[in-house]
């Protein structure tokens, strides 16, 4: 692997530097920036400003560096969008609340949508004019998506919708949804569902916030009562919801696997240089030097399968399994390594004010979001089934209902 800029990769990450230095204002260093999972009930004022920037981005045509021109693009590589990146990340400005919209539903609307459904809201998706939110994990299917029992029924020339969803991110001010139901429970729960496009504001949908341990409120409870969506809102064949889905999920892993809960090994080890113990400071600790090397050893494992995913999509090659593998590994050491600073804070570890805590009490803040990184995007279950499957080439998991009927397998009757 060659981690180098090529010629041409340098000479595009100098005009964006040059841009992004012309059009917005660097990120003061150790400060984080707002994030979509720190939101308040959704902060009007961020809300704004990140749709000014994705207007002025998708002009200046950064917004989607690798979609192709069609749909508004710039046809670039994935390594100018990885470039992009990089540079925008060290900018007081933010894209999160565009990630569901440009990073799950129009790719999946640019592989089965139809071509009335890609005029209609790619454009509005990349300028920032519209908010996705998705509509997939229900409180009885999450880890088990294809178990979802809301129900679409079909009525003329619409679809009558009810039922609930849960852990919704930003559904309370998202313009649209996509939305997995079953349509045909006479099937297996594989094929009797479709996927659909939903403007969250139809009548019928009730969104309850779910106020988080944070004190975020970005996750919602979504409810649907006769809910009507016009057929021309299907993506896909009817029944076909299940590939609509994967092709979501497929996206989604690489996202929330890309995704950090804050504070690592650097910032411990700056931590750890600062606090003192009983006998010196905690740097000199064996028990303390243990546990950075293996978060070490763990941080650069993730960091060369990143460039391991980055040389696949630099040859235009679709990453593999590695995806799974570094969230898997990256979500416990997002977790356990905030919670070990924590402790080495003694009861210092409980402020969460940043005027009065280490580091302005960054760990106590990744440590709280932590938990919904080891859910969303697949669980640790789930993804180490993936790995036992797809890597290491174990049997599958033993599944009875994979071929009953959905309305005859035990819970559904």
């Amino acid at each position: 692997m060659d981690f180098n800029d090529t010629p041409e990769e340098a000479a595009f990450r100098t005009t964006v530097r040059a841009w992004l230095e012309a059009n917005a204002t660097r990120r003061v260093e150790g400060e984080a920036g707002a994030s979509i999972l720190s939101m308040e009930g959704g902060d009007a004022d961020m809300v704004a400003r990140s749709k000014a920037w994705q207007k002025l981005k998708a002009a200046q045509g950064y917004a989607a560096i690798s979609w192709p021109k069609e749909y508004g693009g710039m046809g670039g590589t994935p390594m100018q969008n990885v470039i992009y990146s990089q540079e925008e990340a060290q900018f007081d400005v933010s894209s999160d609340l565009f990630i569901l919209g440009l990073g799950l539903a129009m790719p999946t609307l640019m592989v089965l949508g139809s071509p009335a459904q890609k005029e209609r809201f790619i454009k509005p998706a990349l300028y920032g004019e519209e908010i996705w939110c998705q509509l997939f994990s229900e409180p009885g299917a999450g880890s088990d998506l294809a178990g979802v029992r809301t129900r679409a029924e079909k009525d003329g020339d619409e679809w009558v919708v009810n039922g609930q969803k849960i852990w919704t991110t930003l559904g309370h001010i998202a313009d649209w949804g996509i939305l997995v139901a079953r349509t045909d429970p006479n099937k297996p729960k594989h094929k009797g569902l479709s996927f659909f496009l939903l403007d969250m504001k139809t009548p019928g949908i009730t969104v309850k916030q779910i106020k988080q341990i944070s004190g975020a409120s970005s996750f919602n409870e979504i409810f649907f009562e006769n809910v009507r969506i016009p057929d021309a809102n299907r993506v896909g064949n009817e029944g076909d919801g299940w590939k609509a889905a994967l092709t979501v999920l497929m996206n989604e892993r690489v996202v929330v696997g890309n995704m950090s809960a804050g504070h690592g090994v650097g910032e411990f080890l700056a931590l750890a240089r600062d606090t003192q113990l009983g006998d010196g400071p905690a740097i000199r600790n064996s028990a303390v030097r243990e546990k950075i090397a293996d978060w070490y050893i763990q941080s650069e494992g993730l960091k060369y399968i990143h460039y391991r995913t980055l040389t696949a999509i630099s040859k235009g090659v679709t990453p593999g399994a590695e995806n799974a593998i570094a969230k898997a590994v990256g979500a416990v050491y997002g977790q356990d390594l905030p919670h070990f600073a924590m402790e080495l804070m003694d009861m210092g570890g409980i402020i969460r004010d940043p005027a009065l805590s280490p580091q302005e009490a960054g760990f106590q803040e990744a440590w709280i979001m932590s938990p919904a990184l080891r859910i969303g995007g697949g669980t640790d279950e789930i993804l180490r089934n993936i790995i036992a499957e797809q890597v290491l080439g174990l049997p599958g998991d033993i599944r009875v209902d994979k071929d009953m009927p959905f309305n005859a397998s035990p819970g559904n009757k």
